[in-house]
């Protein structure tokens, strides 16, 4: 058994800080749930910031208080400040990245719809199947699991179709921690006259995004990820030529809930009331917000590519390789494959319940291959890769003092 690092209790403080704004609890006498203090290191959520924690305690307002309404007025603009956007239908859904994904598909197809979309892990099997449920005749460009989707292989679907409506594919997917590149399937959807749509749910605030250089016309996020807020909203961005797809409807949507032009009235100058806005949400969003332009986008994206591969060479120590190919490999979430021999799921367990860390599973085909180490955001911390490689070395017996100055080392020559 390993000496006891499972008795650190990471981000304690942000427990203390809730509780601090909290005057009514502060004595601990609370009946809810009482939490165990994780390092979250897996495919999210993320850690969040005591700030951000302490934003969800703010007194409730109305939805249509003009205070609220200045708030998320000045959410929208740091949004598309943070997507790289002058979109003006950009706004937080109520709902996880996968409302997002659905709110997109919803507005922008119709029965009959010709819709490419990339599949190439989790997330791209999600598209094709939200997209199917809607009604589109659904093209899907296979890759491998861990591979991205290429555009020779774009344009062969799109040159397959009559008259093609979409094209959709994941920026970064989740599932086998591939970073799909944008720009010449963007060009190549144009060229066809179709929209082109992309989730960002991990990509958005951890790696470059740029929404109108590269002609995304659709796009939507997670609040869970790198920008480091509890789940519950999904950042949307659509450009005019979707906002006027969505005018041009022959149809309603299929989902009163996530129909844009509804919500967008409510989002827009004329404050139309479609449903009650989640409050707390979007105060903890803006402090989420705040927080990634305090910091700045360049060096934000920085640390993210620091931080990876200082986790890699630390892990290469340890005999623990990246899974994903070369050349395409996320920052923010790590697949790596899993030593012969381990016991995949045992070592997951024991680093949860001794060591207070948690990471994540394979899915799909890679169940039981890959481990997914999240650095996204404010786990992304060089005291949390140390303290997971110290961790692992301790379960597989490997010298994890030696994992620690390697990662270290990398960390020196990028000047962190």
């Amino acid at each position: 058994m390993c000496e006891a690092l499972g008795t650190v209790r990471p981000y304690e403080q942000e427990r203390r800080v809730v509780l601090s704004v909290l005057p009514h609890y502060a004595d601990g006498a609370m009946s809810g749930p009482n939490m165990p203090a994780r390092l979250l290191l897996g495919p999210g959520p993320s850690m969040v910031h005591p700030r951000v924690l302490a934003a969800l305690g703010q007194p409730l307002v109305g939805h249509l208080d003009p205070e609220f309404l200045a708030l998320l007025d000045r959410v929208q603009e740091d949004l598309k400040r943070l997507f790289k956007t002058q979109n003006q239908l950009t706004l937080p859904i109520s709902g996880t990245g996968s409302a997002g994904m659905e709110a997109c598909f919803a507005n922008l197809i119709e029965d009959g719809d010709e819709v490419v979309i990339g599949v190439n892990g989790v997330f791209g099997t999600r598209m094709a199947d939200v997209a199917t449920r809607l009604g589109a005749q659904v093209v899907k460009v296979m890759a491998d699991w861990g591979d991205i989707i290429h555009p020779e292989a774009v344009s062969e679907a799109l040159a397959s179709c009559r008259n093609p409506s979409l094209v959709a594919v994941v920026h970064a997917e989740t599932s086998t921690g591939a970073w799909q590149p944008l720009e010449d399937i963007g060009e190549l959807a144009r060229s066809h006259d179709a929209l082109f749509m992309v989730d960002m749910v991990t990509s958005l605030g951890g790696c470059p995004v740029e929404v109108d250089a590269w002609g995304i016309d659709a796009c939507y996020s997670g609040t869970q990820k790198c920008l480091s807020c509890p789940p519950g909203l999904s950042p949307i961005s659509l450009s005019e030529r979707a906002a006027e797809k969505i005018r041009a409807r022959e149809s309603k949507p299929r989902s009163w809930y996530l129909d844009l032009s509804l919500i967008g009235s409510y989002f827009g100058g004329e404050r139309v009331y479609h449903h009650t806005a989640p409050i707390s949400m979007i105060y903890a969003l803006a402090e989420a917000l705040a927080l990634v332009h305090e910091e700045g986008l360049e060096k934000r994206f920085a640390r993210h590519e620091r931080h990876h591969l200082a986790l890699i060479a630390g892990l290469s120590v340890l005999g623990i390789e990246p899974a994903a190919a070369a050349g395409y490999r996320l920052w923010m979430l790590n697949s790596v494959s899993v030593p012969d021999g381990v016991d995949e799921a045992g070592i997951r367990r024991r680093l949860l319940l001794d060591h207070g860390i948690e990471i994540g599973a394979g899915l799909g085909p890679l169940a039981g291959d890959v481990w997914r180490i999240g650095l996204m955001g404010e786990s992304s911390r060089p005291e949390n890769i140390r303290r997971l490689l110290l961790a692992l070395a301790c379960e597989l017996g490997g010298d994890g003092v030696a994992a620690v100055r390697e990662a270290d080392a990398q960390l020196s020559r990028a000047g962190s």
